[in-house]
C-alpha cells in the first residue's frame, strides 16, 4: 500500500474514533483481558493491559490503529508474555463467515489480484495480463453472503439455547466487520473449559463426525425402533425433519435405509452433516488465547465496522456498519464488480479517475481495488 492510501487510511480511522467513540464497546472485566492492535505500517502489538474506557480512548488516538483487538480469555497478569499471564477463563466465540459457507454467489463477487503486475480481474486462475499464477483474491460480500450467514447464526443460536442451555440473555451477536459474523457466549458453564473440550463442543455443534448409531441404523440386529421422530429434541431430531421430510414418510424412508445398508446410510449421514451442520471455524472457538477484534473498532480489511446486531433480521452491514464520512475525495479505481454501501451503488471502474464518498473510496482501498489519486 502507497504513504498516500496509508495516510488517508489512518485520517479516516482517526475521525471515525475520535467522533464515534461511543460505538467501541469496552467489555466487562476489562482488566483481567489482553488487548492489541495492529498499524498499517507495522506488525501486531499484544500484551497490552487497558483498566477502563479513557485508556483505551487514548490508545485509539494516538496510535491510530488499522485493527483493535481484545482477549475472550481472562488473566491475572494481561500484560506478561503468554505462559506468565495466569490464565483464568475464556468466554466462548464462534465465527462465521460466508467464505466458509461455499455459496455459488461468491464466484460472481470475488476479483483476482495480480501480485507480479497489480493488475485487477474478475475471479480468474492467472493474470489476464501476465497469466501469472500468484493471485490475490478479494470478495465484495453480497446480500445473498450475508443472509446466508445470518442462516448459520440463527441455526447456532437453536443448537446454543435448546442443546447446550446456554441463556439467550448471555448470547451477543456481532457484525465481524467484512464477511459475517461472530457470536460471543459469556457466563456459561464452559468458561473454564480446555481447548481440547472446546474441540470435542465444535464437532457436536458442526456435527462433525457423526456415525450412524446415534441416528438409528446398526451394522448387525437392526431395529426400526431406534430411528429418530419428529418430536425429539437435538440432532436426532432434526436428522429426523431433514431426512424423513414428514411424519407420513417415515417409516418408508427407513425402510429404504434399513434396504440400502450401513455403509450407504453413513454416505448419506455425511451429507446430511454439510447440510444441517453449523459451518463454524473450530480454530477460532477452540483458541483460548486468541484476541478478537474489538466491538465497535474498523475491520482494515473493508473499512467497516464491527458492530453488535440488536436485530439480526433486518440488519444491513452495509449501512448499518459504514460509519466512515461522506467528504469527497478523489481516487483511482480498479474495481470490476459493482457493490452498495449506504444505498448508493459504485462500480464497476476500469482505471478511472473518480471523486466518490469517504466510506466508498476507503471500503475500495482496503479492498486493494483504488489508491488515492
Amino acid at each position: 500500500m502507497q504513504e498516500a492510501d496509508i495516510r488517508f487510511l489512518e485520517n479516516s480511522f482517526k475521525k471515525y474514533y475520535f467522533n464515534h467513540f461511543d460505538q467501541i464497546k469496552v467489555p466487562d472485566r476489562t482488566s483481567e483481558r489482553e488487548f492489541g492492535y495492529q498499524k498499517f505500517s507495522s506488525g501486531m502489538i499484544r500484551h497490552i493491559p487497558i483498566k477502563d474506557d479513557k485508556e483505551l480512548h487514548l490508545l485509539l488516538m494516538q496510535n491510530v490503529p488499522s485493527d483493535v483487538y481484545c482477549s475472550n480469555a481472562y488473566y491475572t497478569f494481561p500484560n506478561l508474555p503468554m505462559n506468565e499471564k495466569d490464565w483464568k477463563e475464556a468466554d466462548l466465540i464462534f465465527d462465521i463467515d460466508s467464505k466458509d459457507l461455499n455459496l455459488q454467489c461468491r464466484v460472481d463477487h470475488t476479483v483476482s489480484i495480480c501480485n507480479e503486475c497489480n493488475e485487477v480481474s474478475k475471479n480468474s486462475l492467472q493474470c489476464i495480463r501476465c497469466n501469472s499464477t500468484k493471485l490475490e483474491k478479494k470478495s465484495l460480500p453480497c446480500k445473498n453472503c450475508i443472509d446466508a450467514s445470518k442462516t448459520e447464526v440463527l441455526k447456532l443460536s437453536e443448537v446454543l439455547i435448546n442443546d447446550l442451555a446456554i441463556d439467550q440473555e448471555n448470547i451477543q451477536v456481532c457484525f465481524s466487520g467484512n464477511e459475517g459474523f461472530h457470536v460471543y457466549v459469556y457466563n456459561s458453564q464452559f468458561q473454564q473449559t480446555s481447548s481440547r473440550e472446546r474441540s470435542e463442543l465444535v464437532d457436536y455443534i458442526s456435527l462433525r463426525g457423526a456415525i450412524p448409531e446415534t441416528f438409528g441404523m446398526k451394522k448387525f440386529k437392526q431395529d426400526r425402533a431406534f430411528f429418530p421422530s419428529f418430536n425429539e429434541m437435538g440432532w436426532r431430531g432434526r436428522f429426523a425433519k431433514q431426512v424423513f421430510g414428514s411424519k407420513s414418510k417415515r417409516s418408508k424412508i427407513i425402510t429404504e435405509l434399513l434396504a440400502n445398508g450401513y455403509p450407504s446410510f453413513q454416505k448419506m449421514l455425511d451429507g446430511v452433516s454439510e447440510n444441517i451442520g453449523i459451518k463454524i471455524d473450530s480454530n477460532v472457538t477452540m483458541d483460548i488465547h486468541r484476541i478478537f477484534r474489538l466491538p465497535g473498532s474498523i475491520n482494515s480489511k473493508s473499512g467497516l465496522v464491527k458492530i453488535q446486531c440488536n436485530n439480526l433480521a433486518k440488519f444491513d452491514p452495509y449501512i448499518e456498519a459504514s460509519f466512515l464520512s461522506d467528504d469527497s475525495v478523489e481516487i483511482l479505481a480498479n474495481c470490476p464488480i459493482e457493490f452498495k454501501l449506504k444505498n448508493k451503488k459504485f462500480g464497476p471502474y476500469n482505471n478511472e479517475k473518480i471523486t466518490i464518498p469517504t466510506f466508498a473510496a476507503v471500503y475500495m482501498i482496503c479492498k486493494k481495488l483504488a489508491r488515492i489519486a
